[in-house]
């Protein structure tokens, strides 16, 4: 039997997918991996005792984004009329964005290698994005005469500056880890031994707040990209409301006044 294209691990709250095709450097354009990436997101959506997620490649690269091979030779979905591929992109690649965005737990992206492509922009998809001395961010489209089809362009501006969202993608020029971090696309570097270590305990740190309240609060960060002032309060309000009546709350408040750390259930 082949390998899965992908794994999960469930440790506790925290949740570890890994893209697992490291002979290919894990390309992210088969189909069966898009579905695999995909299904692994959605169960960890769907499993309320997650409170974190890591996203990693296995081997040398974090993921080298789409098959160039297949894209010469008009193979596979690269193939037939401009509304194949663009079905192609949507109801395949294109749900890779949707279903990682849609998380209600945060996301930490553990660079372990080059991210090209299709590769980088799901770096940026992650709430943060730490990366081995290995890892390299390429936003390579245009040097294939082609456009990040996979929401790159939505990502990239949303988590730095326009000046060097609009570099990476206008020159398609490879950073490396030591450059990345000194333009704030990650927020940290690590010798390659050291980056799950690294990756586990920032995820360690979130997982161990309220679990539900940790969900709301990303709810509420995401709707604030899109709503004005006035809806935004009235939402914040109501989910405060439904804060102040958990559970956790009350064991949050006590663990404070006593000094010790809570215990949360999730209720």
């Amino acid at each position: 039997m082949s390998e899965p294209k992908v794994l999960l691990d469930k440790n506790g709250r925290v949740a570890t997918v890994t893209l697992n095709d490291p002979d290919r450097r894990n390309p992210m354009t088969d189909t069966a991996m898009i579905d695999a990436i995909v299904g692994a997101v959605t169960e960890v959506q769907n499993d309320t005792s997650i409170a974190c997620m890591i996203l990693t490649g296995a081997g040398s690269a974090f993921c080298a984004g789409g098959d160039v091979k297949k894209m010469r030779d008009r193979a596979e979905d690269f193939g037939g009329s401009g509304q194949d591929i663009a079905d192609y992109y949507m109801y395949g690649i294109q749900q890779i964005p949707l279903a990682i965005y849609g998380l209600d737990v945060p996301t930490i992206a553990a660079v372990n290698g080059p991210a090209m492509g299709a590769g980088c922009d799901m770096t940026f998809m992650c709430d943060f994005r730490i990366a081995s001395t290995t890892a390299v961010f390429g936003e390579v489209f245009v040097n294939l005469g082609i456009i990040p089809g996979d929401a790159g362009s939505w990502f990239i501006p949303r988590r730095v500056s326009w000046e060097v969202a609009a570099e990476m993608t206008f020159t398609g020029r490879p950073i490396k880890a030591d450059e990345a971090l000194q333009r704030g696309l990650c927020m940290k570097v690590v010798e390659p031994e050291a980056l799950m270590d690294e990756a586990r305990a920032l995820a360690d740190v979130i997982a161990s707040k309220p679990p539900r309240t940790m969900r709301q609060a990303k709810r509420l960060m995401r709707a604030g990209q899109k709503m004005d002032l006035p809806s935004f309060l009235e939402m914040a309000a109501a989910n405060q409301a439904l804060a102040h009546q958990s559970e956790d709350h009350i064991e949050a408040v006590n663990a404070m006044l006593e000094k010790r750390q809570g215990v949360y259930k999730g209720k």
